[in-house]
């Protein structure tokens, strides 16, 4: 198991304090990163947590996964590896190849 999570179907008014102040009510949390559109200057709707430990990313999922943070019920995982072909998997952009 690693210790970093995935969060998703985040609110657009959730921050990267408030991320990690929800998770650190399960454990330490090492950081908590909201990904925010570089364009629109708001979040994307989902972010990254890294607990200290991979016990405590265990707890995180158990215990938050379905929760409510800032009005919306949060998708908690662990977070996937990016992929090394550099392919992110988002295939509208083949269209225009």
């Amino acid at each position: 198991m690693q210790n970093k999570l995935f969060v998703g179907n985040l609110s657009w008014e959730t921050t990267d304090e408030s991320l990690s102040s929800f998770f650190s009510t399960v454990g330490e949390v090492t950081e908590a990163k909201v990904i925010v559109d570089k364009f629109k200057g708001r979040s994307k709707g989902f972010g990254f947590v890294t607990m200290a430990t991979d016990e405590l990313a265990t707890e995180a999922i158990d215990q938050l996964n379905g929760k409510e943070l800032d009005g919306r019920a949060i998708n908690v995982s662990v977070a996937r590896p990016p992929r090394e072909d550099g392919d992110r998997g988002d295939r509208r952009d083949n269209f225009y190849r």
